[in-house]
Protein backbone atom coordinates (compact mmCIF):
# COMPACT_ATOMS: atom_id res chain seq x y z
CA UNK A 1 0.00 0.00 0.00
CA UNK A 2 1.19 3.58 -0.98
CA UNK A 3 2.19 5.38 2.16
CA UNK A 4 1.25 8.95 2.58
CA UNK A 5 3.86 12.06 2.90
CA UNK A 6 2.87 11.69 7.13
CA UNK A 7 3.30 8.07 6.99
CA UNK A 8 6.80 8.51 5.51
CA UNK A 9 7.92 11.27 7.92
CA UNK A 10 7.02 9.94 10.99
CA UNK A 11 9.43 8.39 13.34
CA UNK A 12 8.58 4.61 12.66
CA UNK A 13 8.97 5.38 9.06
CA UNK A 14 12.95 6.70 10.01
CA UNK A 15 13.87 4.02 11.87
CA UNK A 16 15.30 0.37 10.65
CA UNK A 17 12.98 -2.53 10.27
CA UNK A 18 12.48 -6.18 10.17
CA UNK A 19 10.60 -7.80 7.38
CA UNK A 20 7.16 -9.75 8.97
CA UNK A 21 7.76 -13.59 9.77
CA UNK A 22 6.03 -16.08 11.40
CA UNK A 23 7.22 -17.24 14.68
CA UNK A 24 7.77 -20.66 13.02
CA UNK A 25 7.58 -22.27 9.68
CA UNK A 26 3.94 -22.62 8.39
CA UNK A 27 2.66 -25.60 6.16
CA UNK A 28 3.07 -24.55 2.28
CA UNK A 29 6.20 -22.22 3.14
CA UNK A 30 10.22 -22.56 3.50
CA UNK A 31 13.42 -20.53 5.23
CA UNK A 32 13.44 -19.48 1.91
CA UNK A 33 10.65 -17.26 1.97
CA UNK A 34 12.18 -15.29 4.71
CA UNK A 35 14.67 -13.45 2.47
CA UNK A 36 11.93 -12.30 -0.53
CA UNK A 37 11.12 -8.67 -1.64
CA UNK A 38 10.00 -7.75 1.79
CA UNK A 39 13.53 -8.55 3.18
CA UNK A 40 15.11 -6.78 0.07
CA UNK A 41 12.85 -3.68 0.52
CA UNK A 42 14.06 -3.75 4.49
CA UNK A 43 17.27 -3.99 3.62
CA UNK A 44 17.19 -0.85 0.79
CA UNK A 45 15.16 1.50 3.84
CA UNK A 46 17.69 -0.24 5.98
CA UNK A 47 20.64 0.90 4.18
CA UNK A 48 18.94 4.15 2.82
CA UNK A 49 18.91 5.67 6.33
CA UNK A 50 22.51 5.82 7.09
CA UNK A 51 23.76 6.04 3.77
CA UNK A 52 21.91 8.18 1.45
CA UNK A 53 24.00 7.36 -1.55
CA UNK A 54 22.45 3.83 -1.65
CA UNK A 55 20.90 3.13 -4.92
CA UNK A 56 18.31 0.75 -4.27
CA UNK A 57 16.32 0.64 -6.92
CA UNK A 58 19.59 -0.30 -8.79
CA UNK A 59 20.08 -2.85 -5.19
CA UNK A 60 16.58 -4.34 -6.02
CA UNK A 61 17.51 -5.10 -9.86
CA UNK A 62 20.67 -6.80 -8.64
CA UNK A 63 19.28 -8.82 -5.72
CA UNK A 64 16.31 -10.30 -7.21
CA UNK A 65 17.73 -11.71 -10.73
CA UNK A 66 18.09 -15.07 -9.95
CA UNK A 67 16.98 -15.67 -6.03
CA UNK A 68 13.78 -17.25 -6.29
CA UNK A 69 15.00 -21.25 -7.10
CA UNK A 70 17.84 -20.02 -4.25
CA UNK A 71 17.12 -22.03 -0.96
CA UNK A 72 17.50 -20.08 2.53
CA UNK A 73 21.55 -20.40 2.63
CA UNK A 74 21.80 -19.64 -1.41
CA UNK A 75 19.82 -16.28 -1.17
CA UNK A 76 21.95 -15.09 2.09
CA UNK A 77 25.48 -15.74 -0.39
CA UNK A 78 23.15 -14.40 -3.02
CA UNK A 79 22.16 -10.82 -1.64
CA UNK A 80 25.58 -10.84 0.21
CA UNK A 81 26.97 -10.44 -3.49
CA UNK A 82 24.81 -7.78 -4.10
CA UNK A 83 25.32 -5.70 -1.56
CA UNK A 84 29.09 -6.28 -2.55
CA UNK A 85 28.30 -4.63 -5.55
CA UNK A 86 26.31 -1.28 -4.40
CA UNK A 87 28.25 -0.88 -1.64
CA UNK A 88 31.46 1.32 -1.11
CA UNK A 89 34.47 -1.38 -2.36
CA UNK A 90 36.58 -0.51 0.93
CA UNK A 91 35.24 -3.68 3.12
CA UNK A 92 35.80 -1.55 6.35
CA UNK A 93 33.47 0.96 4.79
CA UNK A 94 30.78 -1.16 3.82
CA UNK A 95 30.86 -2.42 7.17
CA UNK A 96 30.39 0.70 8.86
CA UNK A 97 27.42 0.95 6.72
CA UNK A 98 25.84 -2.11 7.33
CA UNK A 99 26.41 -1.85 11.41
CA UNK A 100 25.09 1.61 11.22
CA UNK A 101 22.10 0.24 9.81
CA UNK A 102 20.93 -2.51 12.06
CA UNK A 103 17.83 -2.68 14.29
CA UNK A 104 18.20 -2.84 18.15
CA UNK A 105 19.52 -5.72 19.46
CA UNK A 106 17.46 -8.61 20.92
CA UNK A 107 17.82 -8.05 24.68
CA UNK A 108 15.59 -11.69 24.92
CA UNK A 109 17.40 -15.35 24.32
CA UNK A 110 13.70 -17.07 23.74
CA UNK A 111 11.00 -16.46 21.37
CA UNK A 112 13.69 -15.28 18.85
CA UNK A 113 11.52 -16.17 15.57
CA UNK A 114 12.63 -16.25 12.46
CA UNK A 115 12.61 -12.30 11.31
CA UNK A 116 16.04 -12.66 11.95
CA UNK A 117 16.86 -14.44 9.63
CA UNK A 118 16.71 -11.25 7.86
CA UNK A 119 20.42 -10.99 8.43
CA UNK A 120 21.56 -13.89 6.71
CA UNK A 121 23.38 -11.70 3.89
CA UNK A 122 24.79 -9.79 6.82
CA UNK A 123 26.81 -12.45 8.29
CA UNK A 124 27.48 -14.30 4.92
CA UNK A 125 28.90 -10.79 3.74
CA UNK A 126 31.76 -10.70 6.94
CA UNK A 127 32.45 -14.52 5.79
CA UNK A 128 32.60 -13.93 2.12
CA UNK A 129 34.70 -10.59 1.99
CA UNK A 130 35.64 -10.15 5.91
CA UNK A 131 38.79 -12.34 5.54
CA UNK A 132 41.11 -10.67 2.60
CA UNK A 133 43.13 -7.40 2.59
CA UNK A 134 42.26 -7.33 -0.90
CA UNK A 135 39.09 -6.49 -0.50
CA UNK A 136 39.88 -4.11 1.96
CA UNK A 137 42.26 -2.16 0.30
CA UNK A 138 45.40 -4.09 1.74
CA UNK A 139 44.64 -3.52 5.58
CA UNK A 140 43.98 -6.48 8.27
CA UNK A 141 40.28 -6.66 8.09
CA UNK A 142 40.17 -9.10 11.21
CA UNK A 143 39.76 -6.41 14.01
CA UNK A 144 36.56 -4.80 11.77
CA UNK A 145 34.79 -8.79 10.75
CA UNK A 146 35.17 -9.48 14.77
CA UNK A 147 33.56 -6.25 15.48
CA UNK A 148 30.67 -6.83 12.85
CA UNK A 149 30.24 -10.38 14.31
CA UNK A 150 30.08 -8.90 17.51
CA UNK A 151 27.23 -6.75 16.74
CA UNK A 152 25.11 -9.02 14.28
CA UNK A 153 25.62 -12.11 16.89
CA UNK A 154 23.35 -9.82 19.24
CA UNK A 155 20.47 -9.57 16.65
CA UNK A 156 20.78 -12.92 15.08
CA UNK A 157 23.80 -15.13 15.38
CA UNK A 158 27.36 -14.97 13.99
CA UNK A 159 27.81 -18.97 14.39
CA UNK A 160 28.46 -19.65 10.28
CA UNK A 161 30.04 -16.50 9.58
CA UNK A 162 32.74 -17.22 12.77
CA UNK A 163 33.65 -20.69 11.25
CA UNK A 164 36.24 -19.18 8.51
CA UNK A 165 37.90 -17.30 10.79
CA UNK A 166 38.15 -19.97 13.33
CA UNK A 167 39.67 -22.29 10.25
CA UNK A 168 42.19 -19.07 8.81
CA UNK A 169 42.99 -17.73 12.30
CA UNK A 170 42.67 -20.36 14.79
CA UNK A 171 44.77 -18.49 17.43
CA UNK A 172 43.43 -15.35 17.43
CA UNK A 173 40.23 -16.08 16.59
CA UNK A 174 40.20 -18.24 19.76
CA UNK A 175 41.28 -15.77 21.99
CA UNK A 176 38.90 -13.18 21.12
CA UNK A 177 35.80 -15.76 21.82
CA UNK A 178 37.45 -16.54 25.13
CA UNK A 179 37.03 -12.61 25.91
CA UNK A 180 34.26 -12.89 25.04
CA UNK A 181 32.75 -15.63 27.28
CA UNK A 182 32.56 -13.11 29.98
CA UNK A 183 30.66 -10.50 28.05
CA UNK A 184 27.50 -9.24 29.66
CA UNK A 185 25.35 -10.20 26.31
CA UNK A 186 24.16 -14.04 26.31
CA UNK A 187 23.98 -14.02 23.00
CA UNK A 188 27.83 -12.93 22.66
CA UNK A 189 28.43 -15.90 25.12
CA UNK A 190 26.22 -18.73 23.02
CA UNK A 191 28.74 -17.25 19.54
CA UNK A 192 31.67 -18.78 21.84
CA UNK A 193 30.47 -22.24 21.88
CA UNK A 194 28.36 -22.45 19.22
CA UNK A 195 30.38 -20.44 16.47
CA UNK A 196 33.20 -22.79 17.50
CA UNK A 197 31.38 -26.36 17.29
CA UNK A 198 33.15 -28.65 14.83
CA UNK A 199 30.20 -30.08 13.15
CA UNK A 200 28.00 -27.41 13.41
CA UNK A 201 24.54 -28.34 11.48
CA UNK A 202 24.31 -26.33 8.12
CA UNK A 203 27.61 -24.82 8.65
CA UNK A 204 31.17 -25.95 7.23
CA UNK A 205 32.77 -28.12 9.36
CA UNK A 206 36.10 -27.11 11.29
CA UNK A 207 38.47 -30.15 10.57
CA UNK A 208 41.07 -28.65 12.99
CA UNK A 209 38.51 -29.29 15.69
CA UNK A 210 37.32 -32.34 14.40
CA UNK A 211 40.53 -33.63 14.67
CA UNK A 212 41.25 -32.20 17.98
CA UNK A 213 38.43 -30.32 20.07
CA UNK A 214 41.28 -29.56 23.05
CA UNK A 215 41.98 -25.90 21.83
CA UNK A 216 38.28 -25.01 22.31
CA UNK A 217 38.03 -26.58 25.74
CA UNK A 218 39.00 -23.44 27.98
CA UNK A 219 35.57 -21.74 26.58
CA UNK A 220 33.15 -24.93 27.42
CA UNK A 221 34.86 -24.67 31.10
CA UNK A 222 34.21 -21.17 31.14
CA UNK A 223 30.89 -21.46 29.69
CA UNK A 224 29.90 -24.86 31.41
CA UNK A 225 27.77 -22.51 34.81
CA UNK A 226 26.98 -19.97 32.49
CA UNK A 227 23.51 -18.27 34.25
CA UNK A 228 21.74 -18.69 31.17
CA UNK A 229 20.14 -22.02 29.43
CA UNK A 230 20.33 -20.59 25.69
CA UNK A 231 24.50 -20.25 26.75
CA UNK A 232 24.30 -24.03 28.57
CA UNK A 233 22.24 -25.74 25.90
CA UNK A 234 24.76 -24.59 23.54
CA UNK A 235 28.30 -25.88 25.66
CA UNK A 236 25.68 -29.18 25.68
CA UNK A 237 25.31 -29.71 22.05
CA UNK A 238 29.72 -28.43 21.31
CA UNK A 239 30.15 -31.54 24.11
CA UNK A 240 27.94 -33.34 21.68
CA UNK A 241 29.64 -33.37 18.80
CA UNK A 242 32.85 -33.73 20.50
CA UNK A 243 31.76 -37.24 21.51
CA UNK A 244 31.24 -38.25 18.15
CA UNK A 245 34.51 -37.77 17.01
CA UNK A 246 36.45 -38.18 20.43
CA UNK A 247 33.51 -39.82 22.81
CA UNK A 248 36.18 -40.65 25.34
CA UNK A 249 37.09 -37.33 25.93
CA UNK A 250 33.80 -36.33 25.87
CA UNK A 251 32.90 -38.41 28.83
CA UNK A 252 35.93 -37.83 30.57
CA UNK A 253 34.81 -34.09 30.45
CA UNK A 254 31.68 -34.43 31.63
CA UNK A 255 32.95 -37.21 34.74
CA UNK A 256 34.63 -34.65 36.16
CA UNK A 257 32.11 -31.84 35.45
CA UNK A 258 29.35 -34.30 37.32
CA UNK A 259 31.77 -33.47 40.38
CA UNK A 260 29.88 -31.06 42.85
CA UNK A 261 27.40 -30.27 40.07
CA UNK A 262 24.57 -27.74 40.55
CA UNK A 263 21.26 -28.95 38.93
CA UNK A 264 21.74 -26.88 35.81
CA UNK A 265 25.17 -28.36 35.09
CA UNK A 266 23.84 -31.70 35.55
CA UNK A 267 21.06 -30.91 32.87
CA UNK A 268 23.64 -30.12 30.27
CA UNK A 269 25.67 -33.25 31.16
CA UNK A 270 22.55 -35.10 30.09
CA UNK A 271 21.73 -33.52 27.48
CA UNK A 272 25.52 -33.50 26.23
CA UNK A 273 25.55 -37.62 25.99
CA UNK A 274 22.10 -37.79 25.31
CA UNK A 275 22.38 -39.50 21.86
CA UNK A 276 25.43 -41.95 22.56
CA UNK A 277 23.17 -42.92 25.46
CA UNK A 278 20.12 -43.61 22.96
CA UNK A 279 22.52 -45.69 21.61
CA UNK A 280 23.51 -47.58 24.53
CA UNK A 281 26.76 -47.01 25.26
CA UNK A 282 27.61 -47.87 28.79
CA UNK A 283 29.84 -44.60 30.01
CA UNK A 284 27.07 -41.96 28.74
CA UNK A 285 23.74 -44.09 30.54
CA UNK A 286 26.10 -44.06 33.58
CA UNK A 287 26.66 -40.14 33.40
CA UNK A 288 23.21 -39.78 33.25
CA UNK A 289 22.24 -41.63 36.07
CA UNK A 290 24.82 -39.69 37.82
CA UNK A 291 23.96 -36.29 36.59
CA UNK A 292 20.00 -37.43 37.64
Amino acid sequence: MKQTRSQQSSPAAAAPRLPSAPRSIQKGSSLADLLDCEAIDCLVHNIALVHPKFDGDAFRVTATDGLKPLAILQRGQHLAKALRTHLPTRYDDAIEILIRSLTPANTRTDELGLAVFFYLPHVSFVATYGLDAEHNSGKDPFETSMRAQYELTRRFSAEFSMRPFLIRWQDRTLARLLEWTRDPDPHVRRLCSEGARPRLPWAIRIPAFIKDPRPVLPILETLKDDPDLYVRRSVANHLGDIAKDHPELAFEICERWVEGASTDRKWLIRHAVRHPAKKGVKAALRLRKLAA
